[in-house]
């Protein structure tokens, strides 16, 4: 009987991180960085990576020492029932909170962007009934999708940089420091959350083949998601300059607009779709995160069901700020600097816990 029937592979798994976390970089996240940054957003990018580094090389030793579980399980070995459960219950908590801010900021930019005669209801509504779908359907569904969509998302990821290296100015990015190199290491440590999702991605640990392909995929798609941020931001600055870029919203956006593509017109309708297709599948893998821990939480064996009621929950109070562009995006700011002190501490309190009993030398 073959042992990783039900689980998915390096591929996927590579593919899933990719998306989920490398999306970030066509939604709200780089104008927030911009706004302290300037044009040296880009150079906090480095910074936070190597301080993530270190917790996830932790965050990683834990999780590969104790092989078919999860974090859900290895929360509940080292910390206890009840302490364990408030630390998963304040997880999900989170994580919920995250998902209505990014999914109502995703739903905005479909609406502002693309689609401005249409309700912002009806925009969400579609946003949310296709990631459900996407959830339901279950990890291994997510996984191949991610897989077999993931050169093409990130071919015309490759096309918009190449044209803007092109038709960008290259003195742009100087004073390359921008506001000074205190500023860079502060939002560099405060938006190192940008890699947060490698956090929630280890309650699916158990349904990575092996140990090492879990390590293999966290560490190469880690290595891959920097490089892409820096070269986006850097990009960015060089169509927009230091002033342009903090007035834009969703600079990735604004950029596919804004580039020339020979005779062709309305170049945004050629890299639209392939964001559109990775946005479902990080809000597919978002909902199937928020299930999984909640259903793991609260009993609930056959937790794909709840994933309607989770999504409809999410939608309704995505709805609730009345200007998604400025209450949703300073609101994500704040929770990214907030959720930065955890995803970088909680790692290294797994790792004591999981050294003080000893579970090392077993």
């Amino acid at each position: 009987m073959d042992k990783t029937q039900g689980k998915i592979g390096h591929k996927e798994f590579f593919a899933i991180i990719v998306l989920v976390v490398g999306t970030k970089l066509a939604d709200s996240t780089p104008n927030i960085l911009f706004e302290d940054l300037g044009n040296a957003a880009w150079l906090a990018i480095p910074f936070s990576c190597f301080i993530t580094i270190f917790p996830l090389y932790l965050l990683t030793k834990v999780i590969t020492h104790y092989k078919g579980k999860n974090l859900f399980d290895i929360t509940n070995d080292l910390f206890g029932k009840y302490i364990g459960f408030m630390v998963l219950f304040s997880l999900w908590v989170l994580q919920s909170i995250y998902m209505i801010m990014s999914s109502a900021a995703y739903a905005d930019i479909i609406e502002t962007m693309y689609f401005t005669k249409t309700p912002i209801f009806i925009i969400y509504f579609l946003l949310m009934a296709g990631a459900t779908y996407g959830a339901k359907k279950g990890l291994e569904s997510i996984g191949s999708v991610a897989w077999v969509a993931l050169p093409w998302i990130k071919i015309s990821l490759i096309v918009v940089l190449v044209i803007v290296f092109f038709q960008g100015q290259f003195n742009f990015l100087f004073p390359i420091l921008g506001p000074g190199e205190w500023e860079i290491l502060k939002y560099g440590s405060l938006n190192a959350s940008i890699y947060a999702e490698l956090l929630f991605l280890a309650l699916i640990a158990d349904k990575i083949k092996s140990p090492s392909v879990y390590k293999r995929g966290i560490w190469i798609s880690f290595i891959f998601i920097t490089i892409e941020f820096i070269l986006a931001l850097i990009g960015y600055v060089m169509l927009f300059d230091y002033k342009g870029v903090k007035l834009i919203s969703y600079p990735y956006h604004e950029t596919i607009r804004y580039i020339q593509l020979g005779f062709i017109t309305n170049v945004e309708a050629l890299f639209f779709p392939f964001w559109l297709i990775a946005t479902f599948i990080r809000f597919a893998m978002g909902l199937y995160i928020n299930a999984l821990l909640f259903g793991t939480l609260f009993k609930i064996q056959r937790f794909e069901f709840i994933v309607p009621a989770l999504a409809t929950i999410i939608l309704f109070l995505g709805l609730v700020p009345e200007n998604p562009v400025f209450t949703v995006t300073k609101s994500l700011g704040t929770l990214l600097h907030l959720i930065t002190p955890i995803f970088l501490f909680f790692p290294f309190l797994l790792w004591i816990m999981a050294k003080v009993k000893g579970e090392f030398k077993k």
